[in-house]
């Protein structure tokens, strides 16, 4: 049985070395086949093909919102083309106002923004009574 025992053991370990062997030749080849530099023909190769992908922005957008149950009441429109971004945006305000604000954007100016308040405040009465007992 001992004998048995030893034989599985040395098996076991001349496997382990057989595969540790292939694992570094493969590793060895790998490195090698990476650090080799591969040169192209020049022929091949067309430096005065330029691909320019660029294409500058232009997009136009616009939404609305108006939720009777909330009372959210908005808009929204925007334009864009190239750096220059212009838009407005108008929301009601729980005042009864309207808050309406036009903008620009660009890469020399920054952002500037016009906000203006359309129309008057108003505010519901509340009045006090007094309970006499």
């Amino acid at each position: 049985m001992a004998s048995k025992r030893r034989n599985m053991f040395h098996k076991n370990k001349k496997q382990e070395t057989t595969n540790l062997r292939q694992a570094v030749i493969t590793l060895a080849l790998f490195a090698l086949a990476v650090a080799v530099p591969i040169h192209y023909d020049s022929h091949d190769i067309h430096e005065d093909e330029h691909k320019d992908y660029y294409s500058p922005p232009h997009y136009q957008y616009e939404y609305k919102v108006h939720d009777g149950h909330t009372g959210d009441v908005k808009s929204h429109h925007e334009t864009r083309e190239g750096d220059t971004v212009k838009g407005v945006y108008m929301q009601h305000q729980p005042d009864g106002t309207i808050l309406e604000v036009h903008y620009t954007a660009d890469k020399h100016n920054g952002y500037n923004a016009v906000v203006k308040k359309l129309g008057k405040s108003v505010h519901p009465q509340h009045y006090h009574t007094e309970h006499h007992h």
